[in-house]
């Protein structure tokens, strides 16, 4: 929108527009400044509106009854806080992300598929008046539709062809930095190089979709096969969105760990659309990743603004329709950024917590009932051991502060 706005200013009306507002790092701070000031100034109103429509969270107390117990007070709490985010963010994409670019669609995508099967969830646990909700089957099979799209766009030729030929998306141009060695005296062909030249030489959507750099590794990529690229992409949007929507169960502590992955990912992508700091970080280059920068600052400030209310003790919680959608950004940002390894480190707390359940399910059945933890996700099993539950949040959120510094000192090893 801001482009529209700014071509009509300057060519219809011949108005004088500072170049200042068709920056990456402005718009960065404009979005999340809006989305920060929407999700405050809407949000007592929102929570108001919530509690006028009975809208309250269920307990999952029929295999944790302490559970019950211990959340007791939260059982009224209005649920479906993660529509105020996305409004937020949406309305931030809008205003300050170029509307052309194929990563402003694949976030949009993103939020509006996983947000409305997190909202249908949210629906049908309040009509039923249980922690149920859609079938996990459908909820997966969902967002692998939905991963399975994005990864047929970046892997298929013929598909991000149509996208380029509408003349209204353009797909991104995605270089990497080379060192060529020249020499520059032919007469002396069997001597070392007298120069070496750095160039940043383009490699197509497929090769870049297809590659696993591995954190701390300088050089060390890995070009994995088409079909096995496509499943990893799909594992993990699917993952990260599944892993957020389990780590949301204590006031404060997703939306928490969600700005520190999100902050990171933000740098990654604002470094990784200048050429020159890629390059100098040995990073891709990839044209046009600021606007994912863009969206993630929105999210961050749409996080900060719903943590405002989010925070113990909680006037409104995220629910599916926020965990499951912010996972899913989260998720295919660093799909765009390739960036899935890095994602395990800077999300830690997510990946322990998803690991908890998956742990705990496979003993359950595996080992005559028997539980690893005392409750499931992990964050309940320290409630269980008698930790507060502001206790848990602050040193989860310790945690993933250090696990997001770790992250971003790989970047220099690189």
């Amino acid at each position: 929108m801001i482009f529209f706005v700014i071509d009509f200013l300057r060519d219809v009306l011949g108005m004088k527009v500072p170049y200042a507002f068709e920056n990456i790092s402005t718009r960065m701070m404009l979005a999340a400044i809006t989305s920060l000031m929407i999700s405050i100034f809407f949000g007592t109103r929102f929570i108001k509106k919530l509690y006028e429509l009975k809208i309250g969270q269920s307990i999952r107390a029929e295999d944790c009854p302490l559970l019950g117990v211990l959340h007791e007070k939260k059982k009224d709490t209005p649920s479906m806080g993660g529509a105020l985010i996305l409004f937020s963010m949406l309305i931030s994409m809008f205003l300050w992300m170029d509307l052309h670019h194929v990563f402003t669609l694949i976030l949009f995508a993103t939020t509006v598929v996983l947000g409305g099967l997190g909202a249908r969830d949210d629906y049908l646990k309040l009509k039923h008046k249980n922690s149920k909700g859609i079938s996990g089957k459908k909820k997966l099979l969902i967002q692998v539709a939905l991963g399975g799209a994005i990864a047929l766009y970046l892997l298929c030729p013929s598909i991000y062809d149509l996208f380029s030929s509408s003349n209204w998306y353009y797909p991104p141009v995605v270089k990497e930095q080379v060192h060529i060695a020249l020499n520059l005296d032919p007469s002396f062909a069997d001597e070392k190089p007298t120069q070496v030249v750095i160039a940043h030489v383009p490699i197509s959507l497929q090769e870049y979709a297809s590659r696993l750099y591995i954190p701390f590794l300088k050089g060390h990529v890995i070009q994995i096969p088409l079909l096995l690229a496509g499943l990893f992409i799909i594992l993990v949007i699917t993952g990260t969105s599944n892993a957020v929507n389990l780590t949301d169960g204590l006031d404060g502590l997703a939306s928490g760990c969600l700005i520190m992955v999100a902050s990171c990912l933000a740098l990654i992508a604002f470094i990784s659309n200048n050429i020159d700091l890629a390059g100098y970080l040995n990073i891709l280059y990839i044209e046009g990743s600021g606007e994912i920068a863009i969206y993630l600052s929105a999210f961050i400030g749409a996080c900060i603004g719903f943590l405002w209310y989010n925070g113990y003790p909680a006037q409104i919680i995220m629910g599916d329709t926020g965990s499951l959608s912010l996972g899913g950004i989260v998720g295919v940002s660093a799909v765009l950024l390739k960036k899935e390894l890095l994602l395990v480190i800077i999300g830690g707390v997510f990946v322990v917590e998803a690991l908890s359940v998956i742990l705990q399910v496979a003993s359950y059945r595996l080992r005559n009932k028997k539980r690893i933890f005392l409750c499931a996700p992990l964050h309940h099993h320290f409630e269980y051991k008698g930790w507060a539950e502001t206790k848990v949040v602050l040193r989860f959120w310790i945690v993933g502060l250090l696990l997001a510094i770790i992250g971003m000192v790989s970047l220099k090893f690189q």
